[in-house]
């Protein structure tokens, strides 16, 4: 899971319920996180991992406000010359440190940077199921994504 976009949508703010956590003057951001979302990520069924640039500050700021405990998190090593030629080809960079991370199990990948070309990279180096939902940044996640990611889940677990 990715924070900025997904999590933390780049549209309008919009007024969430209260929140009796950590402050979020150090990261104004944070208060466009939806508190709801926890639940609705506590209810899809599958690991919960961070894939974001926040890796462990992810669960200082924002499993708490979500209601989440700590999370695993994708540890993105320094940049090299792969990183850079995927760059040139649009892979994304997070790309093949994700699926090094899910090593061989299925995954959903949820980033507001995806492309076809990340998604056919995978198809071609990853050997179980992957769905790679991009989320629009300008609203972050939706009920509906949800349900969308729900029922990939519900299918891969039959």
């Amino acid at each position: 899971m990715d924070v900025d976009g997904p999590l933390i949508p780049f549209g309008a703010a919009v007024p969430y319920p209260t929140y009796d956590g950590p402050s979020t003057s150090a990261h104004p951001l944070l208060a466009r996180v939806d508190p709801r979302h926890g639940a609705r990520l506590s209810a899809l069924p599958c690991e919960l991992v961070w894939a974001t640039t926040w890796m462990d500050d992810a669960n200082e700021l924002i499993s708490p406000r979500l209601g989440l405990p700590r999370l695993a998190f994708v540890k993105w090593p320094e940049p090299s010359e792969a990183d850079e030629q995927d760059e040139r080809t649009g892979l994304h960079w997070k790309t093949r440190h994700i699926v090094a991370w899910a090593a061989g199990r299925a995954f959903v990948w949820v980033d507001d940077e995806l492309t076809d070309i990340d998604r056919t990279w995978v198809a071609h180096h990853h050997p179980a199921k992957a769905l790679l939902f991009r989320v629009d940044a300008k609203r972050g996640l939706s009920v509906a994504d949800f349900d969308v990611l729900k029922q990939w889940l519900d299918g891969v677990r039959a």
